[in-house]
């Protein structure tokens, strides 16, 4: 199981990576990440910047 971190501005995220269903972009530069079996969470970044950070945290191994 691998955790990417998102920023929120209500509070940051650690997300299993592998439970992303889908980004769409939202009001503010944010994003809203859909996450399989729950709610989306707003975070902060366009749709192409949370993208990398979910790539790039996959690809390093994330946490956990």
């Amino acid at each position: 199981m691998k955790f990417v971190e998102l920023k929120s501005r209500g509070g940051d995220y650690f997300v299993v990576a592998q439970n992303i269903a889908y980004l769409r972009a939202d009001e503010n530069g944010q994003t809203k990440v859909g996450m399989v079996g729950g709610d989306s969470l707003l975070v902060v970044g366009s749709m192409r910047e949370v993208a990398a950070q979910v790539t790039a945290g996959v690809e390093a191994g994330g946490e956990g």
